[in-house]
This record gives C-alpha cells, structure tokens and sequence, in this order.
C-alpha cells in the first residue's frame, strides 16, 4: 500500500497541522521545506532541553500504524534526496504509538554524509550502523523488511540500501508493537550547529508499506 500520509509542520517537534508552507507535493514527489524563522511560536522546544526554534519545517505521518506480529510482516520502502549538510537532521522512522521504545531508524542523516540504521530498545540499548550516503542531493532508496522471530517476543530488521543488505538489527519486545511511520525535516541538534543560513529541501518519492500475511 501507500500510506495515507497526515500533515504537519514545525521544526524541533512542534508542529501545526493547519499550516502546510513548508510541505511541497508535485510530480509523484514530497518535499519537506526548512526555512530560518526569528518568530518561531513557542519560540523553545517543549522537550529537555528546551533549544531555541530557528526554522520552520516540515514532517507527516502515516495514518495507518505498523504492527509486526507473528502472523504478518512488514516491508518499508522509499527513494530519498536527503541533505547531508551540519545542522540538517533528515530522517525516515518508525517509532512508538503508545510509550517508547520501540524505534527503527530506517533513514537518519545527521549533518554527515552517512545514513544511520538505529534500533532502540532503551534509550541506552541502540544498534547503530553507519553507511556512508552521497551529497550530490540524488535519490536513493532505503528499505527496511521486518518480520517477527521465532519467540513470538522480537522484531527482526533487515536493512537495505539500493537494493544490497546492509545490516540486520534486532527490536527486542517489538512484536504486536504499533508504530508510526514518519518521514520529518529537523534541523540542528543531534545535527550540529549553526545550521543553514537558507532553505533546505528533503525529498520522497515512491514511499511503499507492503504487509505480508493474514
């Protein structure tokens, strides 16, 4: 299927779901916009530690949840044009509807040319793999298929870059788990500062979210 996508926009996670400036759909392809903001409403993050907002940007999310159990699977799909440069913070996730974790990064650029694979299952439990991502702003594809072990209890994640495997990493206690999927532009932070003095563009296209099973 293709997700049923809900709009928002903001940056640092504060969003409103009216204002649609900052969110760009044409020729097949989602464009998530930043842009320098001295007006920003609040003008702080609402989350520890509460970092000033200096862009507008955009994010949506998948309307219909992701919940791997024994009796289906999952794969995730999307082509990117993901910018690379310090404080510009990309990504393509999954994570928690009720609590947290679970958390999947299956895209994650964090002012390097590397895309980051991330599994949380504590905020001190994480997987990462790091591979390395071009910054001629050309699009490239991410996959991510999930299927639930043996156990009943955990998420296996295969990730893949281009159509090769990457990494396989392991969700544990992430089977009958609903999570959202997001596809965001945030802006410094875990990125670097100071981030770009102009406009930032993200970019998606054939986003996919194929469920196999009953």
């Amino acid at each position: 299927m293709t997700p049923n996508l809900i709009l928002v926009t903001g940056a640092r996670m504060v969003g409103n779901s009216s204002v649609h400036s900052n969110i760009a759909v044409g020729s097949n392809t989602l464009s998530l916009i930043a842009s320098p903001t001295s007006n920003a409403s609040p003008p702080t993050s609402t989350a520890d530690p509460h970092l000033t907002i200096k862009y507008s940007s955009g994010a949506i999310h998948a309307k219909e949840h992701i919940t791997v159990t024994a009796a289906n699977s999952y794969t995730v799909y999307g082509e990117f044009s993901a910018p690379t440069a310090k404080g510009t913070w990309p990504a393509f996730w999954l994570t928690a509807v009720s609590g947290w974790p679970p958390e999947a990064d299956i895209g994650e650029w964090k002012g390097t040319a590397d895309n980051w694979y991330n599994t949380f299952n504590t905020s001190s439990i994480v997987k990462s793999t790091l591979v390395d991502w071009p910054t001629d702003l050309s699009f490239h594809s991410l996959q991510a298929v999930l299927t639930a072990e043996p156990n009943n209890e955990d998420v296996r994640l295969d990730f893949y870059m281009d159509g090769a495997f990457k990494v396989t990493q392991y969700g544990d206690g992430f089977v009958g788990k609903a999570m959202y999927l997001i596809i965001n532009l945030q802006m410094e932070g875990s990125s670097g500062s100071p981030g770009p003095t102009g406009t930032t563009t993200y970019k998606a296209r054939n986003v996919q979210v194929t469920r196999t099973g009953s």
